[in-house]
């Protein structure tokens, strides 16, 4: 195509044209003006969520409810955008409000008499379902779930392995084969027959409150620890139920986890398949007692590869569990409740 021919210079001192050209460049601007001032509706929901994100904490999960205020999820924990309050005078302000199960009643009485637009509403538990009484009052009402379940809206471990570059390992001196700690003892539970049978064919040191020997806050770990087995024993079995009796209890200790539990395929999910020993990888109780007191020291300390590579990390502060809603928020699904709780928890 030909190329256009450049303005001559000699039509630039005729007035219309010399108007024509700046009326040109003036509509030109206000249009990029208006551009910029008033952003395209995708803009408007990127930005959406520019100003703080609110999370309303209904009632605190936990019996001492710390301080709150201020951006303490930036100052403790490096997430950004995101402020916690328990003040319920906010309500209408929250995008989002946390439900722990452990502090809801039966029925809906002390729920919100109405939810704001566009808010959603989150169930926290850290408790199996065989330790939570009446979900099944709780349907459409929860938009998302917050659990130790992986397939969780947002999942919140009781703890995980992160990379670590120490390249070491660490075993605390031993001075017996196995301990175990318990408060709650049922002779219904699982475990209370396990222990009750493994206990024929060895000795395990029994601590806590089920025992008469409670064990202070900084006295656990130093207990644990002197042991060269632990037995990590959940008090219900269920998918991803792997709570502190493995992450705090045995492995921050430096002792050898014997877990009953969900199947180990689950906990190799979650930790290395050489780090621990399965109560269903022996034929019998008494194969297994064999295996952990005749073991040689050579084959022990096997069990601690990963400490080469990992150091435990546990979640223990409600207010860092809380603030990962801040971080999952952009993903999580919109419009959605749980029309069956229990049934969801169950599965």
């Amino acid at each position: 195509m030909p190329r256009a021919s450049p303005l001559p210079w000699s039509l630039w001192g005729r007035p219309g044209v010399k108007t024509l050209v700046i009326a040109g460049v003036f509509v030109t601007t206000l249009w990029n003006l208006r551009c910029f001032l008033n952003p395209s509706k995708g803009s408007r929901e990127d930005s959406e969520h520019a100003e703080p994100l609110v999370v309303l904490v209904w009632e605190w999960p936990s019996k001492q409810v710390p301080n709150v205020s201020g951006d303490v999820c930036h100052e403790l924990y490096g997430i950004t955008g995101c402020r916690l309050t328990t003040e319920r005078q906010l309500l209408h302000r929250a995008h989002v409000v946390v439900f722990p199960h452990a502090t809801l009643q039966p029925g809906q009485e002390r729920l919100p008499k109405e939810r704001p637009p566009g808010q959603n509403w989150v169930w926290v538990s850290l408790e199996s379902p065989s330790n939570s009484r009446a979900l099944a009052g709780w349907n459409q009402t929860f938009n998302w779930v917050m659990t130790y379940r992986q397939d969780s809206d947002i999942f919140i471990p009781y703890g995980k392995l992160v990379p670590n570059r120490s390249a070491t390992m660490n075993i605390p001196a031993k001075t017996n084969l196995v301990s175990w700690v318990v408060s709650n003892y049922h002779r219904t539970q699982k475990r209370a027959e396990v222990y009750k049978n493994l206990s024929r064919y060895l000795h395990v040191n029994v601590y806590g409150k089920a025992n008469n020997k409670p064990l202070c806050k900084d006295c656990l770990l130093p207990t644990t620890s002197k042991s060269r087995f632990y037995l990590a024993f959940e008090n219900s079995i269920h998918r991803d139920y792997i709570t502190e009796k493995l992450w705090r209890n045995s492995l921050l200790a430096g002792t050898v986890p014997v877990v009953l539990g969900p199947p180990r395929a689950n906990y190799e999910q979650f930790i290395p398949a050489d780090s621990f020993i399965h109560v269903d990888d022996f034929n019998s109780l008494e194969e297994l007692a064999t295996f952990l007191k005749t073991m040689n020291s050579s084959r022990y300390r096997q069990f601690f590869a990963w400490q080469r590579r990992f150091s435990v990390k546990l979640y223990t502060d409600w207010r860092e569990r809380i603030c990962t809603i801040c971080t999952a928020y952009p993903h999580l699904p919109r419009g959605h409740l749980y029309p069956d709780l229990q049934s969801w928890f169950n599965s």
